[in-house]
């Protein structure tokens, strides 16, 4: 992407559910961890985690893990520090599972990770930037999680990627504002540009929102994506849209790709 490309609008991708399918990946780690710690006795269906995710406060699924083995046992009339739950055990568990049983080097990652599909293309890519949008990513997964699937297997070129260890968790604006501002840095003309976030999740769309109200001069839009999980019922994937919607999307895509840099425009110029 050229400096000197006629930058007219910002995107920024959350990347599970949107960039990769994670429902056979992070979503299966989750309900296998949950199973594990629970001693088999509970494994989390789908809905059960979209569930305590719509509660906005559940972005990061190593939490999202002990929250739901948390709650299992208040279920069965236990208090919370009645569970003997180590939490750096249950992190290496989960990664263990999603990337294999060497978590810290990509070249051997066997787990989950090595067959989640992809929902976009480069080529995707190359279209946005021919349009005039900058973009980047902003997700709660991991760095090196978040690079294998950005820069290894879309072959994307040193991107403006924020992950976990960069800022604090969403719906928190300081990752979003991060990545805006390293694209402004890039490229000096996308200064005040209105920015989208598209994401999957109800604290994806409450992001953008808290981001308007530290820089209130810009626009700041939320695209909620639906993720392949909720797609195989209309009825659920209607439910789940409503709750993007209720969250603070101002438009529901069946994917990101179907997110034109000519419908960007048109929905930005519209929400002007």
């Amino acid at each position: 992407m050229s400096n000197l490309f006629d930058c007219n609008t910002i995107a920024i991708f959350d990347i599970d559910g949107v960039i990769r399918d994670v429902s056979g990946s992070y979503r299966r780690a989750i309900a296998d961890t949950v199973e594990h710690f629970t001693a088999g006795a509970y494994r989390p269906s789908p809905e059960d985690i979209d569930r305590l995710k719509s509660e906005g406060v559940w972005n990061n699924d190593w939490y999202c893990s002990q929250e739901l083995v948390y709650r299992h046992a208040e279920r069965e009339g236990h208090l919370r520090t009645d569970v003997n739950l180590d939490y750096e055990t249950l992190v290496h568990w989960f990664q263990c599972r999603y990337r294999g049983p060497d978590p810290e080097d990509p070249d051997q990652w066997t787990g989950y990770i090595a067959d989640e599909p992809l929902l976009v293309t480069a080529n995707y890519f190359e279209k946005l930037t021919q349009a005039g949008v900058a973009w980047g990513f902003f997700s709660g997964a991991t760095r090196g999680s978040a690079s294998y699937v950005i820069e290894r297997r879309l072959a994307l070129s040193e991107p403006v990627l924020i992950t976990m260890e960069d800022a604090p968790g969403k719906p928190d604006p300081t990752g979003l504002l991060m990545a805006v501002k390293q694209l402004e840095s890039r490229f000096p003309n996308a200064m005040g540009k209105p920015v989208f976030y598209l994401g999957d999740t109800v604290a994806d769309m409450q992001t953008p929102i808290k981001a308007h109200t530290q820089e209130t001069q810009r626009q700041w839009l939320g695209l909620g994506i639906l993720p392949p999980h909720v797609q195989h019922s209309a009825d659920y994937a209607a439910r789940y849209g409503e709750q993007l919607t209720q969250a603070g999307a101002i438009a529901i895509f069946e994917g990101a790709m179907a997110v034109t840099g000519e419908v960007l425009w048109e929905i930005g110029t519209g929400a002007g």
